[in-house]
């Protein structure tokens, strides 16, 4: 069956149950990264990903990897870290310089999915209240990070960088436990890797995931612009 073109002036996908099993969840081609499309998209349970040279794409994959505030692990050494206190960490102080750090190309890649028409795209949606970044400081320097869109109860992330040991685990840890607070039930990973399964990620069907979707939307979106609560404490653990 051929891939569905979307007209980027109609804002609508194909039912998930369609995508594609092999790639596994490519959904449909076309559209565009406005606004409206995206949140769209997120909503379905549905997100964007090509490189440069491609066609804009849309996926939903099956199965789908996701955190629960109560399913996070914490390994020896990021509790260490997390006890250390070495670092600052903040939400929404610095959603471009986050972007940028995580559009580098990885180690052995030459390219990037994260274009820059996806974090214009990502900063449009920062700038209106969705799309919430969290910086890891040592002094000045930003060393670790991730971002993502927050849309009722889940918080759809969508990429992290480290320049220091462990500082994108670090700034999950504190994403996690302030989305605790807020009374946030689901963090979407999207797709699965070791990485990510040693933090506590789990795969759930896709149906699974829909359904989710479907219940944990209906509440109001926490839109604007992000910091951590006056009162929060991270959490201190033993070891």
């Amino acid at each position: 069956m051929p891939l569905p073109w979307l007209d980027p002036h109609i804002i609508g996908f194909p039912p998930v149950k369609l995508a594609l099993q092999e790639p596994n969840g490519l959904l449909a081609a076309g559209g565009d990264l406005s606004l409206d499309w995206l949140l769209c998209a997120y909503r379905h349970g549905i997100f964007p990903w090509y490189e440069a040279g491609q066609p804009l794409l849309w996926w939903s994959p099956n199965p789908r990897l996701v955190i629960t505030p109560d399913s996070l692990k914490i390994s020896r050494s990021l509790r260490k870290l997390i006890n250390k206190h070495s670092y600052e960490v903040s939400i929404d102080s610095n959603f471009a310089e986050v972007i940028q750090h995580c559009a580098q190309a990885r180690r052995g890649s030459d390219g990037t999915w994260i274009t820059a028409e996806m974090q214009a795209a990502y900063i449009k949606l920062h700038e209106h209240g969705y799309a919430h970044s969290v910086e890891v400081h040592a002094g000045t320097d930003l060393v670790g990070g991730l971002y993502g869109v927050a849309l009722g109860k889940v918080f759809f992330g969508e990429s992290m960088f480290s320049r220091e040991d462990n500082t994108s685990k670090l700034a999950l840890v504190y994403l996690v436990e302030q989305l605790r607070q807020w009374g946030f039930e689901l963090i979407d990973c999207q797709l699965s890797s070791e990485h990510l399964f040693s933090l506590g990620a789990m795969e759930i069907s896709r149906d699974e995931f829909i359904d989710c979707l479907k219940e944990l939307l209906q509440g109001e979106d926490k839109i604007g612009k992000w910091q951590l609560d006056s009162d929060f404490v991270p959490l201190s653990y033993e070891y």
